[in-house]
Formats: C-alpha cells, structure tokens, sequence
C-alpha cells in the first residue's frame, strides 16, 4: 500500500536547511538512523555490499548517515554474527571504501560504537557474557538477527573488564578517526552495555558504578571522556539515548523528567557534539505527558539533538524540527524503504508504506536484496 504525499515542497523546507554540528557540514537535518544489518565478513569486516548500501542513502540525498553498530573490541563487545567490527587494523581499513564513496556524494558518515554486553546473542571470541549485574535480560533474543531463544545470565564486570570496555571504545574511536569517518557515536541506548548501567532494573551494583541515577551514569561518562581523549578536540562525538530496549520496548525511566533532567544535564558538562534520542514515536510525550524526550534533551543539554522515532511522514519530521524539538532527524524505516527519501519529498513523490519482508527471516542485506527481486518478480 502507497500514500501520495500532496503537501507542497515548501512545507518541509526545514528539513533541507544546513546545518553544522562540530567539524561536520551537513547539507540538510535528515540523517539515516544506525540499523543493524549483521552483513559484514566473519571476521568483522564491511564488505562491498554494505558500501552500496551506503552509498545509496549518500546518492539519495541524506546529510549524515550514522553506520549500523560496530563492536568496539574483541572481548565482550560483539552482539551479533555478522556485526562489522572497528577492533583492529583489519577492520579499520575495510571501512574506507564505504566512507569514500558516501563523502563523495555529499554526505558526512558517523561511526557508532557499541558494547552490547548482557544482550550479546552471537560472539565467536567468548562463549559468556558480561554485564552490570547477574540479572537475566528480558525477553527473547532477536531471531532476525540469528538469535535464539532467551538471553544468557550474564556475568558481573568486574573494575577490570570495566576498564577494558572503556579502552575498547576509545581505541575505536581512534581507528573511526584513522578510517576517515566524520565523528562517532557512542551507543548509550537500546538495553545494550551503557544502558544496562544505566538502568535501575539492569544494575543492581553497590560500587561507584551502581546507586542512584547520577551514580549510573558513571560509564557513559567515562567512555565519553576516554573517547574524547583518544580522537582529540576537532572530531565530532555524539552520544545516543533512549528509554526503551530492544529485549523492553515499554522501559520508562522510574523518576520521569526529574531524571531526564539529571542525565540530560550531566551529557552537558560531556565533551558531547550531540545527543541521539530514540522513542518509538518520537513526538509523544516521553512520560505520558509533558515534552518529547527530544525536547527534554534539547531543554537540559543544550546541544544538537538528532530525533529518532517512526518520523518518515515528512510532515510530522518537519514539525519536530519547527516546533524546537530537534535539530535534525534519523529515519529507519523510512530509509529502508527508499534510501532517496530526501530526493522523493524534494520533489513531491509518493512514499510507499515500509514492508517488513526486508527484515524476514534475517535482516541482512542478502535477504533484503532476494526479498525486493520477488516483490519485483511478483507485480510483473
């Protein structure tokens, strides 16, 4: 099923207007959200396929694409099969080609890095994982990402392995620099590694890392000073954030806006360029009334908000980012289902409905290609 979009080009001017955060010059507010593809080599490399992939949101006319999560280290980072890496020389080098070919066409291209900790369901270099706390995950592992069954009880980190997080971030951070992209982004979001410690149900610890909601925080602030260090004060660093998890879609912060505003101003005094909200409708209320948690980002931290969340109506992106809320915004969905989405609403062209079958079984690059060769097939 399609929607003929009628709204004149003139309503979402807002979305094409450029705008600089740090070091990066983005010719317009759209950005392609970080997605997960679990297309890379065994061993963690990007490979062609995913260069093309790229590229076609550069050619398609987004500013910024921000890449899938890229594991940071070879110890407890990896989460899934298949997840491109930024662990070693190796991996750093493969990135190149994709990031040539995206600036070439215009675009800026940020590297997220992610630990994925107790949510970890496919890591060929431990066959345990490791988290805040011995507490079992919620939920189901992902199946479209090879997953199975529920997650693993994780074990405790101790200082140690905390530290080697930390390094591990920094250390990617510093090869994201090499490889040529623009900025990174450090994964706090999602239920992964900075969220299970951020997170009261997740981190049950009695140290400096465990307690209250400022005390939670202490990770996220660390690996965002070790990153900082290591890439030095010119590259552009952002941060992404969320309530919801990918193991508990309805997680809300217990304390509501009293502790957005204690996270939110704690990523101020961080050496941050920009904060990455996530909801699953990112103009709601993030606590049932009151502002968005864009807009709670934008009113406590006081930088670039990038807003994610079921924003591929061009109407309802550009009224997140008149009304004040955010300054750019990230597209999944909508990307997926036209990597020229910004070109499409430039001219006024019909927007089809996103069709989950790119994702199903495996949400792999392979299967999207097979899966839009049939559709094809199919309407002949």
């Amino acid at each position: 099923m399609s929607a003929t979009h009628t709204h004149t080009v003139q309503q979402h001017d807002c979305l094409f207007e450029p705008l600089a955060i740090g070091r990066m010059a983005l010719r317009n507010r759209l950005a392609v959200a970080p997605m997960t593809r679990v297309s890379a080599s065994e061993d963690g490399c990007a490979t062609k396929h995913m260069t093309d992939y790229y590229n076609a949101f550069a050619e398609g006319g987004f500013g910024l694409i921000i890449s899938e999560g890229i594991y940071t280290d070879k110890a407890y980072s990896q989460g899934y099969l298949n997840q491109p890496g930024l662990s070693d020389e190796i991996q750093r080098d493969a990135w190149a080609m994709a990031i040539d070919r995206v600036r070439q066409n215009g675009a800026c291209m940020v590297a997220q890095l992610m630990h994925a900790g107790a949510l970890s369901q496919g890591n060929p270099y431990r066959s345990n994982t490791i988290g805040p706390s011995a507490v079992r995950p919620k939920g189901q592992q992902m199946t479209f990402y090879r997953g199975k069954g529920g997650y693993p009880q994780p074990r405790a980190m101790v200082h140690d392995e905390i530290a080697e997080a930390i390094s591990g971030f920094a250390d990617a951070a510093a090869r994201a620099k090499h490889a040529g992209f623009d900025g990174v982004e450090i994964h706090g979001a999602n239920g992964y590694l900075l969220d299970q410690f951020l997170s009261e149900g997740s981190n049950l610890r009695s140290d400096c890392y465990g307690g209250d909601v400022a005390q939670r925080l202490r990770l996220i602030i660390e690996v965002t000073q070790a990153v900082r260090t290591a890439v030095g004060p010119g590259f552009t660093i952002g941060l992404r954030i969320s309530q919801a998890k990918v193991n508990d879609f309805t997680h809300k912060w217990c304390n509501a806006e009293d502790d957005a505003a204690i996270i939110f101003g704690t990523l101020e005094k961080l050496p941050l360029d920009y904060i990455h909200t996530t909801e699953f409708e990112a103009w709601h209320s993030a606590f049932g009334t009151g502002p968005s948690l864009a807009s709670l980002a934008r009113q406590y931290a006081g930088i670039p908000v990038i807003a994610n969340g079921s924003l591929h109506d061009p109407t309802r992106a550009a009224d997140l980012i008149m009304s004040g809320q955010a300054d750019l915004v990230s597209l999944g969905r909508g990307a997926l289902t036209h990597a020229d989405w910004p070109a499409r609403v430039l001219r006024g062209a019909v927007l089809d409905d996103f069709d989950p079958g790119i994702l199903s079984p495996i949400a792999d690059l392979a299967n999207e290609d097979r899966h839009r060769k049939e559709r094809a097939h199919a309407l002949v």
